[in-house]
């Protein structure tokens, strides 16, 4: 059965297309790898809760949204060896000074499928 790479970050509006931008390169790096979808999304109807949220989930700022992103893979196995060669691949190196988001508010995991009906 596949795995499932989930991703939550908080990004400001202003670099919605920076971060979109780096998404797309890094896309097909991970599919070189692997990988059999990548998606990113931009929220666009994310309710604010009383008690948890992705904006509180984030830490997010004032001037910020939440990018929910996943990497289908076809197992934990190909997702570990994938993992291992995009992290070791000069073209991810992060250029630290122009990040379009704060990765310290980042969070991620790894998830096994329970339930998958339809298609992608």
């Amino acid at each position: 059965m596949s795995y499932v790479d989930g991703f939550v970050v908080p990004v400001p509006e202003g670099n919605k297309e920076a971060y979109r931008e780096m998404a797309a390169k890094a896309a097909p790096i991970f599919q070189e790898y692997g990988a059999t979808r990548v998606v990113e999304a931009w929220g666009s109807d994310l309710p604010r809760g009383k008690t948890t949220d992705f904006f509180m989930a984030t830490n997010a700022e004032e001037g910020e949204n939440v990018v929910f992103s996943w990497i289908i893979w076809p197992s934990k196995e190909a997702r570990d060896l994938g993992w291992e060669k995009v992290m070791a691949d000069e073209r991810m190196k992060p250029d630290m000074a122009n990040m379009p988001f704060d990765g310290k508010r980042m969070f991620w995991g790894g998830f096994e499928p329970i339930v998958d009906e339809g298609e992608g």
